[in-house]
């Protein structure tokens, strides 16, 4: 169906790929991986024809429909949500404003021939059956669906896109892609913005999707449950494997275990043979084996490795032991008022004591009060009534998206750093910063260069070596890739402390959290399980 031959590309010249080949399939689920930069986005962009491969081809069937999701969702004013999803797809507009011009034609039946009549039955019937093929008649009910599947209520499907703010615009985007029912979907990073329910209902109506999608996502648990294929972007090679992310991870170590052992082995046998040629190089006795042995390592391929990003190993210091009790509430209630008097109850007289080395996972449907409550425990809001209290020695670190706000622009990383952990040695802070993936040069960018990933890096670097004894964190995975991910969840995991923690990563959760505290309703219940079991029961 859609088929990259030996495409490769050069961009700011850097070489992102050479001779990069796969297909896509009809119907298949098609994962795109690789480090930021690697040129992920460019494929994307090069299959829509935005930009074009230096050398290769990128080939597919004229009549193929593709959709393009991206993170920019360019501008929306002046039309409904609803408006805006079903007005989306260009084709069945112009296929309606068709039927439109046939109807008033045909209305006027007595100015036409029988012959002419005829003629425009026939294309009438045509336009009819590509339109009902694009899924022209139940267009509305599908966008409705969709939208709501999406989080957005009926009770706003009739509000102005203008009126959304950005995050609920790139679910408007994302709604505008679905309703196309196209033959491929291109997805750039879909569960951006998007909360857990949303995510899994996304993640229901792709696996029931006939057509083809190729996708990258920092969501590893979404992209297990999607794809049956990785391709992956890494040292300008393109590779694919035929399997989920966890076997792509397996299969990769175990590629790269085997080329290691090839490349080993390689290097022994060439060694061996300079060895014989430079001990029998100057003896006409043997030149004609020396010849030929020169000839022969000539013509050898040799095996390269690619390069490798060191793992740096960093050891975070315990923090000092507070408490048992780490956060008590006590008849704790939270009341916001609407905009047209009456009173919104976020929760309400809810009481629970946090122990000391808890790992627990604030979880809840949108709106539920997941922040709030993160906030008040934090000291960053008040309660309507009752208490927050903080245990003995307890020393709180708290992680927000508002916690961008505190980074100083003109900066630069390392600064930031220093001017947080003003008595800790330079190399204690360059390891630091490695760990969350600071290297290099990367450690003099100024932060207001830095990506919203890399902020947040920063940011929970210096949370996790402050010696903090509790941490609050409201989802600190967003705009993290996976190798981010991972290098925090391993920290938590090896966090000597308690955490609280929101997030609509499931791996995430379901690798760190040992509690379970749901907010529905205005209660908490509290699951003393792991989060796989939670979702099971």
């Amino acid at each position: 169906m859609l088929s990259i031959s030996n495409v490769s590309k050069i961009l700011g010249g850097k070489t992102l790929y050479e001779n990069a080949s796969f297909q896509i399939n009809p119907g298949e689920k098609v994962g795109l991986v690789g480090p930021n930069g690697a040129g992920k986005s460019t494929f994307f962009r090069m299959i829509i024809g935005e930009d074009k491969p230096n050398s290769g081809e990128i080939s597919y069937p004229e009549k193929l429909r593709i959709a393009y999701f991206s993170q920019s969702v360019g501008e929306m004013h002046g039309k409904t949500a609803l408006q805006e999803v079903i007005e989306g797809d260009a084709k069945i507009a112009e296929l309606q404003k068709q039927l439109k011009l046939f109807e008033e034609r045909m209305a006027d039946f007595e100015n036409i021939s029988e012959q002419e009549m005829n003629d425009l039955l026939v294309k009438m019937g045509d336009v009819q059956t590509e339109f009902e093929k694009r899924g022209g008649y139940d267009l509305e009910a599908r966008a409705e669906e969709i939208l709501t599947g999406l989080g957005i209520m009926p009770e706003d499907h009739h509000k102005l896109t203008q009126d959304f703010s950005g995050g609920w615009k790139m679910r408007i985007a994302l709604a505008k892609v679905l309703v196309m029912k196209p033959d491929l979907i291109l997805m750039d990073e879909p569960t951006n913005y998007l909360d857990l329910e949303t995510i899994v209902w996304l993640e229901v109506w792709l696996k029931a999707y006939e057509g083809a999608v190729f996708m990258t996502t920092h969501d590893r648990f979404f992209m297990n449950n999607i794809v049956k294929k990785i391709v992956e972007v890494n040292h300008s090679t393109v590779t694919t494997y035929s399997g989920d992310y966890d076997f792509y991870e397996k299969e990769r170590e175990l590629r790269l275990d085997q080329l290691k052992s090839q490349h080993s082995r390689q290097m022994a046998m060439l060694k061996k043979e300079e060895e014989f040629i430079a001990k029998f190089k100057a003896r006409a006795s043997h030149a004609a084996q020396v010849q030929s042995r020169v000839k022969k390592i000539e013509k050898i391929q040799r095996i390269e490795l690619p390069a490798e990003q060191a793992e740096i190993k960093f050891s975070f210091d315990s923090p000092p032991r507070g408490s048992d009790e780490v956060v008590v509430l006590k008849e704790l209630s939270k009341t916001y008022q609407k905009s047209d008097g009456s009173d919104l109850n976020v929760f309400k007289d809810l009481s629970v004591t946090v122990k000391r080395l808890e790992k627990i996972a604030v979880v809840g449907v949108n709106g539920a009060g997941k922040s709030t409550l993160m906030k008040i425990i934090a000291n960053h809001s008040e309660p309507s009534s009752g208490s927050s209290t903080l245990g003995a020695s307890t020393k709180l670190g708290y992680f927000s998206q508002f916690s961008f706000d505190v980074l100083k622009p003109e900066n630069t990383v390392f600064d930031e750093v220093r001017s947080t952990l003003a008595n800790a040695s330079d190399g204690f802070l360059r390891n630091l910063l490695a760990a969350f993936l600071f290297r290099g040069d990367d450690v003099d960018k100024k932060v207001k260069f830095l990506s919203g990933g890399e902020k947040s890096r920063l940011i929970l670097a210096v949370l996790l070596a402050q010696k903090n004894n509790f941490l609050v964190l409201d989802e600190p995975t967003n705009h993290l890739d996976i190798k981010s991910r991972e290098v925090l969840l391993k920290a938590l995991q090896q966090f000597k402390g308690t955490v609280m923690i929101v997030s609509h990563d499931r791996h995430f959760l379901e690798r760190l959290a040992d509690k379970i505290y749901e907010v529905d309703k205005g209660e908490i219940r509290i699951h003393p399980m792991n989060y796989s079991e939670y979702i099971n029961r």
